[in-house]
């Protein structure tokens, strides 16, 4: 399917394949799984919802395609904005955004709008070849300045958790509350698949190594990934694999795919090294929005001891390590997820409202 921008009407709507994830209807949350289905997101009897639609959408840094849900069958929420991982794209966010887009624990329904990266997804290359983390960065600014209803609601795994930290920290107008699920800020403890990551984005040696690996086929790759992510595989249900794997086919007839990876690799690694004011742990000290930094007990990539280190080091900072949980939670498990996030975002909304109570009665 070909998505087409047309300036003066309204984008065009796709559903499109995607690695996502779904462990079925967790307890208690099966009327918020068919509210979900209401609003849009079907799938077959007893499958999960479907990918969210999508549409590209063009930023003045370039095109980028969107995939977007509703906040609740009423349409009334606040918007949230959701950053994808190295590899991944929008519809690693399809269960967690039906899931916030029903208010419940005192938070309202959240209006999602999850972007596929530059390169990643469906959104085609940068133009200018530009795979930085500022250039990401802007990307993601951009579109939440395009969408009119800041601040939002952010929210970012891994790669997309350094991107997000850098726009709370830089732009912190666009950001009401910062949500980072296994962010990928630096921690250079050696790691097994870390210290893979740094070897395939060596130049040279990762276009190689690249290039073995796609001699294996999908649906090995496919598990191989999953088995890197989840703590526990046997959670994501089959459809979900169905669809990761006419994902890997895709990106395998596409150009650009393995330029996007490894350029994508190389900026996260130098910003692993980068050090003084530029530093992310130092952007995360300027982060003014209430913080939330979920991590997985048995995340393989990012290490969860570093949520010790974020408790500090964000402002408004609250950490919590889920058990028995990998590098994705929010596709392991999306229902803990969702009420971290709910629980988090009514008390910062409560924090907020007496603040301004506060500042009201000063003022007289």
């Amino acid at each position: 399917m070909t998505d087409q921008f047309q300036p003066d009407g309204p984008f065009p709507q796709v559903n499109g394949s995607g690695s996502a994830h779904a462990n079925g209807c967790p307890p208690g949350r099966a009327s918020d799984a068919a509210r979900a289905r209401d609003m849009g997101a079907t799938a077959g009897p007893g499958g999960p919802i479907s990918p969210w639609p999508g549409e590209l959408v063009r930023l003045n840094v370039g095109d980028v395609f969107v995939r977007t849900s509703p906040a609740g069958p009423d349409g009334i929420g606040e918007q949230g904005v959701f950053v994808h991982g190295l590899g991944g794209s929008a519809t690693n966010w399809t269960d967690l955004m039906g899931l916030l887009a029903v208010g419940d624990r005192g938070a309202p329904g959240l209006a999602g709008a999850a972007i596929d990266l530059p390169g990643f997804g469906f959104s085609p290359p940068p133009a200018d070849g530009d795979y930085t983390l500022d250039a990401r960065v802007a990307a993601v600014a951009s579109l939440i300045e395009k969408l009119g209803t800041w601040p939002v609601h952010l929210v970012g795994n891994s790669l997309g958790g350094a991107i997000s930290t850098r726009i709370a920290a830089r732009r912190p107008d666009l950001v009401r509350t910062l949500t980072l699920i296994s962010p990928a800020l630096p921690d250079l403890r050696p790691r097994l698949l870390p210290m893979r990551l740094a070897l395939v984005s060596t130049p040279g040696i990762g276009t190689r190594l690249l290039k073995r690996l796609q001699a294996i086929p999908p649906e090995r790759r496919t598990e191989m990934t999953i088995n890197d992510l989840f703590a526990d595989p046997s959670l994501m249900h089959r459809d979900r694999r169905a669809e990761a794997v006419a994902e890997v086919i895709r990106r395998d007839g596409l150009d650009y795919a393995s330029d996007a990876l490894l350029k994508s690799g190389r900026a996260l690694v130098s910003e692993y090294t980068r050090p003084g004011p530029g530093s992310l742990w130092r952007d995360a000290s300027r982060v003014a929005a209430p913080t939330l930094v979920i991590h997985g007990s048995h995340d393989r990539l990012v290490n969860p001891a570093t949520a010790a280190r974020a408790a500090r080091s964000f402002r408004y900072g609250r950490a919590v390590v889920l058990p028995r949980i990998g590098h994705v939670a929010m596709m392991e498990r999306p229902d803990l997820v969702a009420a971290e996030m709910q629980e988090f975002i009514a008390a910062a909304a409560r924090a907020e409202s007496a603040s301004g109570s506060e500042l009201r009665r000063v003022g007289r």
